[in-house]
This record gives structure tokens, C-alpha cells and sequence, in this order.
């Protein structure tokens, strides 16, 4: 029998984890959320992952065939922004200096680094789907 889900919840809570605003562009609209399940997943072809919650939006237009994403790995000075894009549901990008990737997806110009993502597949898993991206580009700013 599987442990309850605020046992999960709690056992995770112990685990020190990066801090990632993934951005999405899809169907000519942007939107973006703080993410902390991110991973390298291959170095050939360039592969990283990133878990959405099915009931967010950013889940709703990765699910879209044009869709395009960044990850975007934030200074530790850039705590008010992640936590714009963990709270704050109206014009996440009114704030930070935004560029346009190559794929088109938004990219913080002074983030620590970013990579810049097609979506290569979808693996839908409980509450969350897995997206991985392929990296078309990166910087380290």
C-alpha cells in the first residue's frame, strides 16, 4: 500500500531542491510558473525534464502542438520573482528584463542561465505531466 500523500508531501520537504521559473509560449500567448521538479535527463540529443501540474495553465498550453518552453535558473537575489510566478496569477512578466528565444519562448535576460526548449515528449504521470524538452539554445548569463 502506498503512503499517504501528505507523508510524501513531508518526506520531500527535507529534500533542498533548485528553483527554476519554467516559461511557455503557445498559440501566441506566454505564461510561465516557478517549477523545483526539473532534471537533465541526456547530454545526446540534449534532453531536460520538467513536472506540471495537469490543473495549472502552463499545463494546458504545453499540451498545445506549437508549444515552446524555457527554464530559466534564477540568482538567489531573485526571490520576489519567483515567488511573482509561484503567487501571482495577473501579468507574471510585468516584472525582470525579458528576452525572446530562439524557439520564441520568453527568457529572463539576467537569470544565472537558461535553456530554451522544444517539447520532445509527454508522459502524463498521476497529478503532474512530464515534459521533456529538447535544448535548441542556452546562455549563461
Amino acid at each position: 500500500m502506498a503512503i499517504s500523500s501528505d507523508d510524501f508531501k513531508d518526506v520531500l520537504r527535507h529534500f533542498p531542491a533548485g528553483v527554476t521559473l519554467v516559461t511557455v509560449k503557445a498559440g501566441g500567448e506566454v505564461y510561465g510558473l516557478t517549477v523545483s521538479a526539473f532534471a537533465s535527463v541526456s547530454p545526446t540529443p540534449p534532453l531536460i525534464m520538467v513536472c506540471i501540474d495537469h490543473r495549472g495553465y502552463s499545463h494546458e498550453l504545453l499540451q498545445k502542438s506549437d508549444a515552446v518552453f524555457a527554464v530559466n535558473f534564477l540568482h538567489e537575489e531573485q526571490i520576489e520573482l519567483s515567488n511573482r510566478f509561484a503567487f501571482v496569477k495577473d501579468d507574471r512578466f510585468a516584472e525582470g528584463d525579458w528576452a525572446t528565444a530562439a524557439t520564441g519562448a520568453p527568457v529572463l535576460a539576467d537569470a544565472v542561465a537558461w535553456l530554451d526548449c522544444t517539447v520532445y515528449s509527454r508522459h502524463s504521470a498521476g497529478t503532474h505531466t512530464i515534459y521533456i524538452g529538447e535544448v535548441q539554445a542556452s546562455q549563461v548569463v
